[in-house]
């Protein structure tokens, strides 16, 4: 995805103050960047984050956590502010009103959207807040001074009983201008809506595409969503198109403007989750975290490029990284989605997903993929979602933990690593906690994280790369309720809560080179 967010902005806008001309890069482990051999990184001063609409159901509830971590430099002397404000209305089904009824609509949701629905005062401690209605609306908002880098929201939400049944968790995303969601669907057994939230002003013009096993799907209805300003959109995927895909690639492109986008997936018999966007197109993919009691993992794979992908498929487990029996490899055409049955993989062991060019970087085609997976048997099943991920160069945060029921899933695909993983002081009180895990090349950890010391309250949990290789990470979160082992995982990208900035007097050159 695009990654010219409000905090790169505000950071160049800052710099530039002082220098006349400022350039950044976005922390690209490429060594022999220019910038990066010289750059500072500075905290960012301004973050900016959407909150899909929760649930129409009667019998849910949702908890807000939000935190941002202490980060060396983060303007200490300065108070900043952090709070998430209700977008100002939604349209059902994607179907578009008039300018005259959006602009009424908004009108006379003026008065509720001044007040804040969580609001962060500290660096370091979370804040939660709870909402049991029905028509809990989509949230935008913003964080700066030191409460903009590393800023993560999570939304969580149980729902008891009913078609949309499940614990649906999902961190609250930045916005931009385009996403890609494999793993999605269009038949009648699944209801997916893809939320569109546009934080700004001026109306945002968004196109849907759907992507099948044999290509574009064609469309019977009209792709082009206008999102008003300030607003949030539902669009039921299986009125895009007549034709009915079990595993279909969702690209959400914004032509002008620039939105939040989050897939809400129900299943008639599964439960239902959110899916989270994909990492951006990549020649290799890690998808981290496989639970160990998993029953079904479910691969889905999306080429965007103009050449086909043949991937190499790799199970990194506790120990060593496997070849899944009859799945060593998978063939996906250039833009058609492909899939492949995993079965109960992990076998009771934790584990995560390592996909490369099975030829060499010399027949390497960018992918974009995420798993579905599932636990439990019979009516007690319940599903969840892996997006392919972004590893940690620094830091990666999952901010809604419990007393019980996370677990951590850290993988070093390649060279061995070292992490520190920090759980905060909680929502009620307590003091932080950290704890170094050595991570062997080629292997997953899947560990019980640490808990705040005397802590009440829910907590977040921070993974700082210490040295070594990439490290990947997920978080799982399980809740079981009647029976039913309702689970929900969150990827922990990086939460790019520094830019590098290089000296003032290399900007000239940079520019010139065609730097950013």
């Amino acid at each position: 995805m695009n990654r010219t967010t409000l905090s790169l902005i505000a950071a160049v806008t800052a710099l530039a103050a002082v220098t006349g001309v400022a350039s950044l890069t976005e922390g690209s482990s490429d060594d022999t960047a220019p910038a990066a051999k010289t750059a500072t990184r500075l905290p960012v001063e301004r973050s900016a984050l959407v909150c899909p609409t929760p649930t129409s159901s009667d019998v849910a509830t949702t908890t807000y956590t939000a935190f941002t971590p202490k980060v060396t430099g983060a303007q200490g002397a300065k108070k900043g502010t952090a709070a998430l404000l209700p977008a100002q209305g939604s349209e059902d089904d994607g179907a578009q009103k008039d300018t005259q009824k959006d602009q009424k609509a908004q009108k006379g949701q003026a008065g509720t959207a001044s007040k804040p629905v969580v609001s962060l005062k500290e660096p370091g401690k979370p804040v939660t807040a709870e909402t049991d209605r029905s028509d809990a609306p989509a949230l935008i908002g913003t964080a700066d001074g030191p409460l903009a880098p590393g800023w993560t929201v999570q939304q969580t939400t149980t729902v008891a009983a009913g078609s949309g049944r499940g614990l649906l968790g999902t961190t609250c995303t930045a916005p931009d201008t385009d996403f890609w969601f494999p793993g999605t669907s269009t038949v009648k057994d699944r209801q997916d809506y893809v939320h569109l939230t546009n934080p700004d002003d001026n109306a945002a013009e968004v196109d849907l595409k759907l992507y099948g096993p044999n290509g574009r799907l064609k469309p019977s209805a009209e792709e082009e969503i206008t999102v008003p300003g300030r607003s949030t959109v539902p669009v039921l995927l299986s009125t895009l198109t007549d034709v009915e895909a079990l595993d279909a690639t969702l690209r959400v492109s914004a032509r002008s403007g620039r939105v939040g986008a989050a897939v809400q997936a129900v299943d008639q018999e599964l439960g239902s989750d959110w899916l989270p966007a994909s990492a951006e197109p990549s020649d290799s993919v890690v998808l981290p975290g496989i639970p160990a009691d998993a029953t079904s993992v479910r691969l889905v794979v999306f080429a965007p490029g103009s050449d086909d992908a043949d991937l190499k498929v790799r199970l990194a487990g506790r120990s060593s990284s496997i070849t899944p029996a009859g799945q060593e490899s998978l063939h996906v055409k250039s833009g058609m989605t492909a899939w492949a049955d995993l079965a109960d993989v992990t076998k009771g062991e934790a584990g995560s997903l390592v996909l490369t060019p099975e030829g060499g970087e010399g027949r390497a085609a960018p992918v974009v993929a995420a798993l579905r997976v599932t636990r439990g048997k019979g009516s007690s099943q319940e599903t969840a979602f892996i997006p392919a991920t972004t590893s940690i160069e620094r830091t990666g945060t999952a901010a809604d933990n419990r007393a019980k029921g996370s677990t951590l899933s850290l993988v070093a695909p390649n060279a061995s690593a070292k992490v520190r993983v920090t759980a905060s002081a909680g929502s009620g009180g307590g003091s932080p906690v950290s704890k170094t895990y050595d991570i062997k090349g080629g292997t997953t950890q899947a560990v019980e994280p640490p808990r705040p010391s005397s802590g009440r309250g829910g907590y977040a949990l921070t993974v700082e790369r210490i040295s070594g290789g990439p490290v990947y990470a997920s978080r799982m979160l399980a809740l079981p309720q009647g029976g039913i082992p309702m689970f929900t995982i969150q990827p922990l990208p990086d939460d790019r809560g520094t830019v590098a900035v290089p000296a003032a007097r290399q900007d000239l050159s940079l520019l010139n080179d065609g730097g950013q």
